[in-house]
């Protein structure tokens, strides 16, 4: 076999190609602006920063404390709410979106490391516990899109590993993996996902798979590039309708805390859909590979 068919090389270039793939259009210049994305992002870190503060409580499944008689539990559960509303009215004022963004990328890690990522070890058979870390996760590739292009100078001479060239690539790598994470969840628990399909829709068993489906297809589309902006776009645009017709009904119907964590969580994760998309402003909607350019 000859040196320059070796697999070292192969798959070399392999990655070469996906890592350009995932590079896409960051370097346009709209991808700092405040875009739908950024907004909305903004809005629902306010809106759970409220909900944490009214109801002094974690944010239910999602922000579970495995420790269930921690000491200084509501302490927390406040700190973390005055986190939330805090940097979300930060990310809304060009003065502040640095250290706001950079506050909400360090939370939200934290929130992955501290508490999905425990889960996942435990009971890595268990896919509710790759649903929960997925969809923290896609929040997170959101934060740090948001963090990647609007640090400041001290952010990008003491944390380049976090809003470096490559930072936005990397965010985008996170929400290509944890899309099948949730695309996934809807086979496994069909039943589950079925029930939660609204009763004057038909066919709920169709939708779950479909929607399910559907976060496979972005993650491929994205890492490939076959259509990115697109995909990416189209997912979130997804996540948004599963969010006004899973749990807004619940809101109006019966306004409590078990109604607003749910829905404001989703929005959540729809808004972290949204600010990937918006990364690819600038790139062809119907690009494919190197014909990606505007």
């Amino acid at each position: 076999m000859h040196r320059s068919t070796s697999p070292g090389r192969a798959r070399s270039g392999v990655f070469s190609l996906l890592a350009n793939n995932l590079s896409i259009g960051t370097g346009s210049p709209t991808g700092a602006g405040m875009g739908l994305g950024h907004v909305l992002f903004a809005a629902v870190m306010i809106g759970l920063g409220i909900r944490g503060l009214v109801y002094g409580d974690f944010a239910s499944v999602w922000q579970r404390i495995p420790i269930e008689h921690l000491p200084g539990r509501q302490f927390f559960a406040y700190a973390c709410a005055l986190i939330e509303l805090v940097a979300g009215v930060g990310l809304l004022f060009r003065r502040t979106v640095g250290l706001s963004s950079c506050s909400l990328f360090v939370y939200l890690v934290l929130w992955v490391v501290l508490l999905k990522v425990p889960a996942v070890v435990a009971m890595p058979k268990m896919e509710a516990t790759w649903l929960g870390f997925g969809e923290i996760a896609v929040i997170l590739s959101g934060a740090w899109i948001l963090f990647a292009t609007h640090a400041g100078r001290w952010a990008r001479q003491h944390l380049k590993f976090a809003v470096s060239a490559n930072s936005v690539r990397y965010a985008r790598l996170l929400f290509v993996l944890s899309l099948p994470m949730i695309g996934l969840a809807h086979f496994v628990y069909a039943k589950e996902t079925a029930g939660f399909v609204p009763a004057w829709i038909p066919g709920p068993y169709f939708w779950a798979y479909l929607t399910g489906a559907g976060s496979f297809a972005a993650s491929i589309g994205i890492l490939f590039a076959i259509y990115p902006r697109l995909a990416a776009t189209l997912e979130a645009a997804m996540l948004s309708v599963i969010t006004i017709l899973v749990w807004l009904p619940g809101l109006i119907a019966a306004p409590a805390n078990g109604s607003w964590t749910p829905l404001l969580m989703s929005t959540g994760i729809a808004c972290g859909a949204w600010v990937v998309a918006d990364s690819y402003r600038g790139v062809s909607w119907l690009g494919v590979g190197a014909s990606w350019a505007a």
